[in-house]
């Protein structure tokens, strides 16, 4: 635990500074899942992609419903192996809350506004997708904190991100442009989270003590998704 304090300690802060470029891709997933609703071909490569994935399926498999902490969870595990990312535990944990409720927020605000029956009939919560959103999140996470160390970090986030979305489409729970959504909303949330990670910290969390321990924990219980935040200050 020493070890993990000393090298937090010695992390410099590098605020994100904001860049339109950097609206590009999730801005381009975002407009293609919102067209996808009402758009007769995209429906129709909706439908081609489901058939095609879910085809002679008798078997779920749930891994979607916790391989979208895994990005998140790497960034913690591979400092608590010794490897520094960009920011220490307090400002990474505050970070990925920031992200994680506002990617859960606009993904739930938008279910109740736009009613989307899910592939499966099971109810009209499928668009967005929370589930992809929380993923790319975690995906946009662990690639800024640790971009510098090797671009390969960030891209393993993305390959389990997407991972989570085809599974989301495999369980017959969403349609491709409710996944495409999902993953703009997770990366967006992620880079807006470091836009105003300045502005949090020092309105928010003005307290100079030391960070012993912090956990984020998201839910769903298969209708409401959330997140809550515990820092645990010594």
């Amino acid at each position: 635990m020493n070890g993990q304090s000393t090298q937090d300690s010695l992390v410099v802060k590098q605020p994100m500074k904001f860049q339109c470029k950097q609206l590009i891709i999730p801005t381009a997933l975002m407009t293609y899942g919102v067209l996808g609703i009402n758009s007769n071909r995209l429906k129709s490569i909706n439908n081609n992609l489901r058939v095609g994935i879910t085809e002679n399926i008798d078997r779920k498999f749930t891994v979607d419903d916790y391989s979208r902490y895994v990005p998140a969870l790497a960034v913690y595990g591979l400092n608590a192996f010794g490897i520094a990312g960009k920011h220490n535990l307090k400002d990474r944990t505050i970070i990925l809350g920031t992200s994680y409720l506002i990617a859960t927020g606009t993904s739930l605000g938008l279910k109740s506004m736009i009613k989307v029956e899910r592939p499966d009939g099971s109810n009209d919560n499928s668009f967005p997708s929370g589930h992809t959103a929380l993923a790319f999140a975690s995906a946009e996470f662990l690639y800024q904190e640790y971009k510098d160390v090797s671009i390969w970090y960030g891209v393993s986030g993305y390959i389990i991100a997407a991972g989570t979305g085809y599974f989301r489409i495999y369980n017959d729970k969403h349609w491709f442009n409710d996944v495409a959504m999902g993953a703009g909303i997770g990366i967006l949330s992620t880079k807006i989270a470091y836009w105003i990670f300045p502005f949090v910290d020092k309105t928010l969390f003005k307290s100079k003590k030391n960070v012993s321990s912090a956990i984020v924990a998201p839910f769903y219980n298969g209708n409401q998704m959330g997140v809550g935040m515990l820092i645990n200050l010594k």
